[in-house]
């Protein structure tokens, strides 16, 4: 999947209002705004439907996003039993979602769709993220040591996040690789200094450096 070869951990989706909250219109999502988002990110994604499918995903559309210019947080399904079928959906695209988490990785439901790190230090696959997260201790190199890699539209690579560049322009892709990977070896160094050598002994299960091509 492509559209997972460069991701962030925190929120893919507007929040939206869990139950006992109070509505915030324009800024959370009703609980069937969500549930279409859900829906929605994992067609983004990848995830086919049957032409019967995505003719209710068009009529869930129709009602809850009337304009482009609409006001989210006030819209809701009139039937019941439509609300309850695309409550069922969204599980159902979320299931899939979770079936391709990154390795290291998991989609979790709270009020938005949030990737997460694992924090279990015995995985096959420990994330950098979760080792900066699990150290609690501002660390120089962590920042770049959880970099990815992409390509630019002038043709140069940097390493950075999903917004940010942290490092470049680079000639290749290999030496923008190579600079997360020295930033990883300084997070090593950095997390024995710090007396985690629980979270510095995870290095050789880390996951090789993302890098996105397009």
């Amino acid at each position: 999947m492509t559209a997972l070869a460069r991701w962030h951990v925190g929120a893919w989706t507007t929040r939206g209002t869990r139950d006992g909250e109070v509505a915030v219109p324009g800024r959370r999502r009703t609980s069937d705004e969500l549930n279409f988002d859900v829906v929605g990110l994992a067609r983004i994604l990848g995830r086919r439907l049957s032409g019967r499918d995505e003719l209710q995903v068009r009529l869930w559309q129709n009602e809850l996003r009337p304009t482009h210019t609409r006001m989210c947080g006030v819209h809701t399904l009139a039937d019941p039993d439509n609300a309850r079928l695309l409550h069922d959906t969204a599980q159902e695209a979320l299931a899939w979602l979770g079936e391709r988490a990154p390795a290291g990785y998991e989609f979790v439901l709270t009020d938005a769709i949030e990737l997460r790190p694992l924090l279990d230090l015995s995985a096959e696959v420990v994330a950098v993220d979760a080792v900066v997260q699990l150290t609690e201790t501002p660390l120089p190199a962590a920042r770049l040591a959880t970099a990815h890699v992409r390509r630019s539209s002038s043709g140069d690579w940097y390493a950075g996040d999903a917004v940010c560049n942290w490092s470049g322009p680079h000639a290749t892709s290999e030496e923008a690789v190579a600079a997360v990977l020295a930033a990883r070896e300084k997070l090593v160094e950095q997390l024995r200094a710090a007396g985690r050598e629980d979270l510095a002994a995870t290095a050789d299960r880390w996951p090789a450096v993302p890098i996105e091509s397009a």
